[in-house]
């Protein structure tokens, strides 16, 4: 666990996240622990910077006092070189998203697959785990993809507009999970029609990038259905899916439990999960 604080300034570094939930949520737990805390929004899009002026908002962080970062679309790959350490499941999912800035260090740290894991195990507890297609191995994806075979399923088929990234995720997880549990997807339609699950970890479905990430005609009422984005909370997505009688899960669990967790390395203090999940619900 990380230092004590008395105050913390923290903040999130992305695209298009004006109406992200995190800044409420932190705040109002650091409010019901009599915390100082601030959690402010930089967001790449407002400030009209390219992807590569990420070190440099890195470093105005740094040098304006802030305890920590957490770190979203499109940056969570993109910010490991700039790290000076890793938490070793950053280091293992090859992706960040919360930052520690303390005695002139940055330190990686990864709450995404744990909070999937979390909202996964809370909301879809007894489905089928045979085969599941995940949509997307960007950051948040690497983080789905350690969780869901860290969950027990037993082959999942990546499909991503990147081949090169996606091998990349594939190998990653040969390393820890074996070989074939992971492999890169040919036919998505067919993959879909025999598969027990579907995870979309791309931004296709969030209320900037608005649509579904496959023809809902692909969907079918044998799979279940996972999102990671939260806002909107039901997607075009599991809103066809709901119409056919999948079981979905929602991105809130994840949002929720990736925020506790990086309360705690922010803060220094053990958060409230019951006490955020319903500022959550409230918000």
């Amino acid at each position: 666990m990380s230092t004590r604080q008395d105050a913390v300034l923290a903040g999130l570094i992305g695209r298009g996240i004006q109406a992200s939930r995190t800044p409420a949520l932190h705040e109002r737990e650091g409010d019901a622990q009599s915390l100082r805390y601030l959690y402010r929004l930089i967001d790449a899009d407002r400030l009209q910077v390219p992807d590569s002026a990420l070190p440099q908002l890195l470093e105005a962080a740094e040098r304006t006092g802030f305890t920590g970062l957490n770190i979203t679309f499109p940056f969570k790959q993109s910010i490991l070189p700039l790290l000076d350490e890793l938490s070793e499941e950053a280091r293992g999912i090859g992706a960040v998203n919360t930052v520690v800035l303390r005695d002139g260090k940055r330190v990686g740290h990864n709450t995404d697959c744990l909070g999937f894991a979390e909202g996964f195990r809370r909301g879809l507890p007894n489905v089928s785990r045979r085969q599941v297609v995940q949509l997307g191995a960007g950051g948040a994806g690497s983080a789905v993809a350690h969780a869901l075979l860290g969950e027990g399923v037993e082959q999942l088929l990546l499909f991503e507009v990147d081949a090169q990234r996606a091998q990349a995720l594939i190998d990653n997880l040969s390393v820890r999970f074996g070989p074939g549990r992971a492999v890169l997807g040919e036919d998505l339609a067919q993959a879909v029609k025999v598969a027990d699950g579907l995870v979309n970890t791309t931004p296709v479905g969030m209320a900037k990038l608005p649509g579904t990430p496959l023809p809902p005609a692909l969907l079918h009422a044998g799979l279940w259905v996972a999102e990671i984005i939260y806002f909107p909370l039901e997607t075009a997505l599991l809103r066809h899916a709901r119409a056919l009688g999948c079981q979905t899960l929602d991105g809130g669990t994840m949002a929720v439990f990736q925020a506790v967790k990086a309360f705690e390395l922010f803060s220094g203090r053990a958060a409230d999960a019951a006490r955020m999940q319903a500022h959550f619900a409230g918000l």
